[in-house]
């Protein structure tokens, strides 16, 4: 398939890849080596004719020589081979022709131009980049990403350097990313990139995905490699981090204090233990609430009444 030139949209056409099986290399090999063989043996015959004196016969004979010379040489530039998962893109003057992808010693016109394309699995690791996050703090970010070619002629002809393309477009991605989301969840069932790393990288991954589409490429997997505030923040963040969680902890204390005098309450009540009047409830709500939400350890004063002079 050609490419074309859509003049109504100014935008090149995708070519899509076309695979091509061409003949086995071995028979092409050993006719390659006899008539290599065959030229010099002709090459040979003529020099022995030139001895007896016949030109025209040298001449014939030199011409066959180097006819099948050339004819041998020819067929070796023909050959090639495909190693598992890589392909090779024939190309003719310039025109797409297909891929050939079935491993193994191959021959095709020695006019093709032909370019190695690995179709095996691999991966990088971007730079950390420094972005700010949805919240407007900045942050530190990495991601590694495991890809591969499925289409080798989008990415050898829809795009400039599909490798450059992969990486450039990654970072991108990452940063979009980054400033969709805050770094912490502030509000309960928020999605962070912090907490929710499962969710994230597969948003990550299809966002990678939609823009690697045009250059032939599949994005297997993409999680986060680096994940942190900056530097410059990073001990502020801590202290509110660990402020968030004192309060966290303190409400879960409270929340059980209060329960816990709700039950004393309703205890003493219920089995007539003490009559309690308002006051006398209020206090010991209030010494309650010291006991069970103090930080230290109470001392207990022991009431032995007034004793008279």
């Amino acid at each position: 398939m050609d490419a074309t030139w859509d003049e109504s949209s100014t935008k090149p056409l995708h070519i899509r890849e076309i695979e091509l099986h061409v003949r086995s290399g071995l028979a092409a090999l050993v006719v390659s080596i006899l008539l290599v063989l065959m030229g010099f043996g002709i090459f040979a015959l003529a020099i022995m004719a030139g001895a007896g004196g016949g030109t025209v016969i040298v001449v014939c004979l030199l011409f066959l020589a180097i006819l099948f010379g050339m004819s041998g040489l020819i067929g070796f530039i023909g050959l090639f081979t495909v190693a598992p998962n890589q392909a090779k893109v024939l190309q003719l003057f310039g025109q797409y022709k297909g891929t050939v992808k079935t491993p193994g010693l191959k021959w095709a016109s020695p006019f093709y131009v032909k370019s190695r394309v690995t179709l095996r699995v691999r991966n990088f690791e971007s730079e950390k980049l420094k972005v700010n996050d949805h919240s407007g703090n900045p942050i530190q970010i990495a991601a590694i990403v495991v890809w591969k070619v499925y289409d080798t002629a989008e990415a050898l002809f829809h795009v400039d350097n599909y490798e450059n393309f992969v990486r450039i477009q990654t970072e991108a991605a990452l940063r979009n990313l980054a400033s969709s989301y805050p770094y912490d969840a502030h509000v309960e069932g928020e999605i962070s990139l912090r907490s929710h790393t499962a969710e994230v990288a597969e948003h990550l991954k299809t966002e990678i995905q939609d823009r690697l589409t045009q250059a032939g490429v599949l994005v297997i997997e993409a999680r986060f490699s680096h994940l942190a505030y900056a530097p410059e923040i990073a001990g502020v963040m801590l202290q509110r981090q660990q402020a968030s969680a004192v309060i966290a902890a303190r409400s879960k204390i409270v929340e059980g204090a209060v329960g816990m005098v709700e039950m004393a309450l309703e205890m003493l009540s219920k089995n007539n233990i003490v009559e309690l009047d308002n006051p006398t409830k209020a206090r010991m709500v209030s010494n309650l609430l010291i006991v069970l939400c103090g930080d230290r350890g109470t001392q207990p004063t022991v009431n032995a009444g007034m004793v008279e002079a």
